[in-house]
């Protein structure tokens, strides 16, 4: 070979290995680092996106803590599910006894033996934190505040709150009295999703009643146009509490920070982990609910097609900039034969970020398909040996 064939050779063979090179630098992805949270001078937090439940961060998330004033947000939830099953209206009047109108701590200031409706107790405990207020709707809910409590602790083992413990409606000390910031969490994504409507009352900034307007102690309604709740705590066994929610972009963060020293603190604690979550993570919804992802032939049925879906919407929490890496693959039996029933788990939806998997769902049935006639299962039978 002539000296000039092997400079020609060696200038292709260098061309081609450093477009490889440049091909194989295209095809790589950014790392994936997300600092971790801010330092939190608490004794327990958590921080959570509503949609997927992705916990962004914690700490002391499971003890078991006095909960103070958070513990309306079980009493109002109790009162919400009441509401939706009909048994009580938002204009029903409840009357003060002696017992609600001498609670002490913060109060709405009801008068005793006056009518007060269901809707003006809910606004004096979400707004005004009143102590009376909670007494009077418990009793008139289930006679007296114990079996009112018994209500918490069932909705609250409904709910998973496998942690939690409530003895009375509003937070007073009791040492059988607790709950801990990933249940708050729980709780607070359970009662913002099944009740929306009555949620917006947590995002007002002052209520008036009896001709006393108090303010929302909530700070951070203030401080920050995108939060809109949820509910502040204090005794001296609690110290501190807020639960925190916000949205921004169609983002919803829940955050609880639990045993702060001040009023301060428990904002600025809560807003740092607000900003924590929005300034590195991103929420996407890949699939909706109860809609077909596929469809596939169903063997020996009174219909030849099955709609697959998912029971409910698929949400995913991402480092930021990182959508081009998310890959989502449906697997599902390849012959599934009738019957089938509405809701059976005929797959799954698996979901990576980079190679790495990051949640995976079962794929339903979206519809009830009975058996075929003879002649249909025959047909099948015999098409299914041939496949």
């Amino acid at each position: 070979m002539t000296s000039s064939k092997v400079y020609l050779s060696l200038i292709v063979y260098l061309f081609f290995s450093l477009l490889q090179t440049a091909n194989a630098a295209s095809d790589k992805t950014d790392p994936i680092m997300i600092p971790s949270p801010p330092s939190i001078a608490a004794s327990s937090y958590i921080l959570l996106d509503a949609d997927s439940g992705k916990v962004l961060g914690e700490n002391n998330a499971d003890v078991k803590l006095p909960p103070a004033s958070l513990t309306k947000i079980m009493a109002v939830y109790v009162v919400f599910t009441e509401l939706s099953k009909g048994h009580l209206s938002l204009n029903e009047n409840v009357s003060v006894s002696q017992k609600a109108w001498r609670t002490p701590g913060s109060r709405m200031f009801i008068d005793v033996n006056k009518q007060v409706t269901v809707e003006e107790l809910l606004k004096g405990i979400i707004i005004q934190s009143g102590n009376d207020a909670s007494v009077a709707l418990a009793e008139h809910i289930a006679g007296d505040e114990a079996t009112f409590a018994e209500m918490m602790n069932q909705q609250a083992a409904i709910l998973g709150m496998n942690n939690s413990h409530f003895v009375n409606s509003m937070g007073l000390p009791d040492d059988d009295h607790y709950t801990t910031a990933q249940d708050l969490a729980i709780l607070t994504r359970a009662m913002i999703r099944e009740f929306p409507d009555y949620y917006a009352w947590f995002s007002e900034k002052e209520y008036t009643y009896n001709k006393i307007t108090q303010r929302n102690r909530n700070k951070l309604l203030w401080r920050d146009p995108s939060v809109d709740g949820v509910k502040t705590g204090h005794t001296e066994a609690a110290g501190y509490c807020l639960v925190a929610s916000a949205v921004r972009d169609g983002m919803r963060l829940i955050s609880v920070v639990m045993g702060t020293k001040s009023e301060r603190a428990r904002a600025n604690e809560n807003q740092s982990l607000l900003n924590y979550g929005y300034r590195f993570y991103e929420t996407h919804r890949l699939y909706k609910g109860n809609e077909a992802l596929t469809e596939t032939r169903i063997w020996k049925g009174a219909d030849k097609n099955l709609s697959l879906g998912l029971a409910e919407d698929l949400y995913v929490t991402i480092p930021r900039r990182h959508y081009e890496d998310l890959k989502a693959v449906i697997n599902f039996e390849q012959k599934i034969i009738a019957p089938v029933n509405q809701g059976d788990n005929l797959g799954t939806v698996s979901v990576t970020l980079a190679g790495e998997p990051l949640m995976e769902k079962n794929l339903i049935a979206l519809t009830t398909v009975e058996k075929g006639n003879l002649v249909r299962k025959l047909y099948d039978t015999v098409l299914m040996l041939v496949k």
